[in-house]
């Protein structure tokens, strides 16, 4: 391989800092590639074209892509379901790049814009309201991204990792390959299993348990928009009065004893109005 240097193939890499190589950032990876510790076919974000143009850096064969690290999928941005949100921030920590937004006890939102689609959200959210949702239709790898971002993506966890350091709370590099990938596989397939109900992910579909997720909530949330009608024909008939209610009685309508957010119980106004925005 020569003289590969850590930044060209840096430049290469899509920086969604999603780490399913098994490493904890883009560069981490990059530095693994140009000391040849590690092969150039463990990016699912980049695909076939970026590991094709990894080869081509490097004078390494073009292998296929290491199905441990995931598969080549469409690019997915995260979308926060603004019923469940408990406002937590999780999320926003999680985040490599800085793309939610929101303050503690208020509902988050992601940015599209600046979503990498790395999925690192997910796992943390204690009340599973995190889906990741297609964005570039059948096109993947670099064809579903382009450098623009990527440097832009890059930017931004530069940025991240500089305020992370700064307060003595950025993680470290890996020193291991093979425990990092096995500590990113924690992480995919049963990261959400400390959360008891929440699905573990499918090795190889990182989106999987999102769908299957997404799913469930619409039924939820058929039962919660039937719920806060009746809420707002109740408040018409007696406007002056304010009965207060639980999220976890307005959920069990319709969304069945199998969902473990019943048993949470928030208050809610029941004088609620569409001007409101319910």
């Amino acid at each position: 391989m020569g003289g590969t240097t850590v930044e060209a193939v840096l430049a290469l890499l899509p920086q969604t800092q999603c780490r399913r190589c098994g490493y904890d950032d883009c560069r981490g990876y990059a530095e693994a590639i140009a000391a040849e510790d590690a092969p150039v076919n463990r990016c699912p974000p980049g695909g076939a074209a970026g590991i094709d143009r990894l080869a081509r850096l490097t004078g390494k064969p073009a292998l296929l892509l290491d199905p441990s690290c995931g598969t080549e999928a469409p690019r997915a941005l995260a979308r926060v379901d603004e019923a469940w949100c408990i406002g937590c921030a999780l999320c926003l920590k999680a985040c490599p790049v800085d793309a939610i937004v929101g303050a503690a006890k208020r509902m988050h939102v992601v940015i599209d814009e600046l979503c990498t689609g790395c999925e690192l959200c997910v796992p943390v959210c204690p009340v599973d309201c995190i889906a990741m949702i297609g964005a570039s239709g059948d096109r993947t790898g670099w064809d579903a991204w382009d450098p623009v971002r990527a440097e832009q993506a890059r930017g931004r966890y530069e940025r991240h990792a500089a305020r992370l350091s700064a307060s003595g709370a950025a993680p470290k590099r890996p020193s291991s390959p093979s425990r990092q990938a096995a500590s990113s596989s924690s992480r995919r397939d049963g990261g959400a299993a400390g959360r008891g109900s929440a699905p573990a992910r499918t090795a190889g579909s990182p989106s999987a348990a999102s769908i299957a997720r997404t799913g469930s909530r619409t039924s939820a949330g058929r039962s919660r928009s039937a719920s806060r009608a009746a809420l707002r024909t109740a408040a018409a008939r007696a406007p002056s009065s304010a009965v207060a209610i639980t999220a976890s009685s307005a959920s069990r309508a319709g969304a069945g004893a199998g969902d473990d957010r019943n048993a949470r119980s928030v208050p809610m106004a029941a004088a609620c109005t569409d001007s409101d925005g319910c």
